[in-house]
């Protein structure tokens, strides 16, 4: 009878034991996570701002130690890295429509937006570069409410975005 318990407590242990490393592998390779980590493999520094977009498998980041600005997309198995010289600018569009914009060698068209029933909050950036010329990340999706936060949040992400890009081209 001694046996038989003992088997079935090691059986319970092992099960419990491979649970625990199926959700750890789960929680590690989550698309958020796994975003982060390519971003800062690709800077190889913290990001000072960062943008993710989950569902698309999208993000972009800048670091201003390393002068470099990365974006990433297909859960952050493809990237590019930009210096900053190469940024030309960025936008964030509500619903289809630009409502600011930063872009090199022109003044800033303030954010003055505040959209709380936006559908859609997109940060697009801007390079110096024929084959990639823009990046486009979704900030905000109201079909997928609830995983993003909010429009509100988006626009401050996105006032947060073009301050760092005005920064690095008065830079």
């Amino acid at each position: 009878m001694a046996d038989v318990l003992r088997v079935v407590l090691l059986i319970a242990l092992a099960a419990a034991l491979l649970t625990t490393l199926a959700l750890t592998l789960a929680w590690w390779m989550e698309p958020p996570r796994r975003i982060r980590r390519a971003l800062l493999k690709a800077l190889g520094v913290p990001p000072e701002v960062e943008a993710v977009s989950p569902r698309e498998g999208r993000a972009c980041a800048l670091n201003f130690d390393i002068e470099q600005v990365v974006v990433l997309w297909a859960n952050g198995a493809h990237g590019l890295a930009y210096a900053f010289e190469e940024v030309e600018g960025g936008e964030i569009i509500v619903d289809g429509h630009v409502v600011a914009r930063i872009r090199r060698g022109e003044a800033r068209k303030a954010l003055d937006v505040l959209a709380p029933d936006a559908e859609q909050v997109v940060l697009r950036l801007m390079f110096a570069d024929a084959r990639h010329p823009e990046f486009e990340l979704a900030l905000w999706d109201a079909s997928f409410a609830g995983e993003t936060g909010s429009p509100g949040e988006a626009l401050r992400l996105g006032r947060r975005w073009l301050s760092h890009l005005e920064a690095l081209l008065k830079g």
